[in-house]
């Protein structure tokens, strides 16, 4: 499977005018807790009302891609694309997931342990 192509967009994104409008201006509505690693994946197809933005982010988001993929792939900044990513997320048009804490997965040796128990059945 290959990457998802760059979104061609105007080289503006620097104009805090047009982000001011992407992002609805300080509307003082609560942000989805994301970060740089949350993974984003599209529940649907873009619909005619959605922005061209959130479109994009749909369209890219057919696979599982992190924030910081979008923002890259966008060329938008990370605080842009999370309000972004919470009206999508409040609409239910797009999940997401924490990524897996390495942490939390079981010790080696004892998915080992178990693997040769099944063995000898």
């Amino acid at each position: 499977m290959s990457p998802p192509q760059r979104e061609r967009r105007p080289r503006e994104t620097g104009d805090p005018e047009r982000l001011y409008v992407l992002t609805g201006g300080p509307d003082g509505t609560e942000r989805a807790p994301l970060d740089l690693v949350t993974m984003v994946v599209a529940r649907t197809e873009p619909t005619p009302t959605v922005q061209p933005e959130q479109a994009a982010i749909l369209r890219l988001c057919r696979a599982p891609l992190s924030v910081a993929e979008i923002s890259a792939y966008l060329s938008l900044p990370f605080s842009v694309v999370t309000v972004l990513l919470t009206d999508l997320l409040a609409t239910e048009l797009v999940e997401s997931r924490a990524p897996i804490v390495r942490a939390a997965l079981p010790d080696r040796s004892l998915l080992e342990a178990v693997m040769h128990g099944l063995q000898k059945l």
